[in-house]
């Protein structure tokens, strides 16, 4: 079966909490450093929100999607500006050893075969090449997983699955649980107990009255982000040999070896 993920990706214009847009931000501002003078593609990239940003300090960015009607929105959007591909990540339409970083944000876990991901990877990164990876968190206590995904990877699993497939990896926390909003926190049992009973609906459209009720007032998911849209703060290092129950993002720079 064809999945379009439509139904499960924030799309620009959307309406989605402030938090959601603060996410997005975040990782890209966290890839910037990465991405500095280099051969960059983004796996997975949605309508594009940060292809515009990474493209200020990349060498050269190139970004794909599974699902040819997003795709329509990004190019609608940036014209000829950007290359966008339709390509599933398991096969990469770049040649060997032709990019510097491979980005995948928050799409990891709609992979079917993760380690023909990463090998994928290996063929397509230079030496030293690295693979960035965010996704939400599976180990705090409240995780609600996504409709059509296959597997999600905590701190631990996340470094057990690059080193078995060839690179050393660094893992980060992003959102301190402990730091959102009072509301939030005493919501949290609450939405335990709505996952635990398959009560959240699984598209975007079902979850905008949970969202109202956790997070308030919702915004428009933004066409493209800059860098006046958050204070950026690092992400705090992880031990990766335990899981991390205090951060809502994980995020993981996965060096070739």
């Amino acid at each position: 079966m064809t999945i379009d993920f439509c139904s499960v990706t924030e799309l620009s214009g959307d309406e989605v909490s402030k938090e959601q847009v603060e996410r997005l931000c975040h990782r890209y501002f966290w890839a910037e450093n990465y991405c500095q003078d280099k051969d960059v593609v983004e796996v997975a990239c949605g309508t594009g929100q940060g292809v515009a940003y990474l493209s200020e300090v990349a060498s050269n960015i190139e970004a794909g999607d599974y699902s040819e009607t997003i795709l329509s929105l990004a190019r609608k959007h940036y014209g000829a500006k950007f290359t966008f591909r339709q390509f599933d990540a398991m096969d990469m339409p770049f040649a060997d050893n032709s990019k510097d970083v491979i980005i995948m944000f928050e799409a990891i876990y709609y992979i079917p075969d993760v380690d023909r991901f990463a090998q994928e990877c290996r063929r397509v990164l230079r030496p030293d090449g690295k693979v960035l990876i965010a996704t939400a968190n599976k180990d705090l206590y409240d995780f609600n997983p996504s409709p059509y995904s296959y597997k999600y990877f905590g701190a631990v699993e996340l470094n057990e699955f690059f080193s078995k497939n060839g690179f050393a990896s660094k893992l980060f926390g992003y959102m301190d649980v402990s730091k959102v909003s009072l509301k939030q926190r005493v919501f949290r049992p609450l939405k335990r107990f709505a996952v635990k009973f398959n009560l959240i609906p699984g598209d975007t459209q079902g979850k905008k009255l949970f969202k109202r009720i956790f997070f308030g007032k919702l915004i428009l998911m933004p066409v493209e982000i800059d860098g006046k849209m958050l204070d950026y703060q690092a992400p705090t290092p992880l031990d990766d040999s335990s899981p991390d129950k205090r951060h809502k993002v994980l995020y993981c720079s996965a060096i070739k070896k």
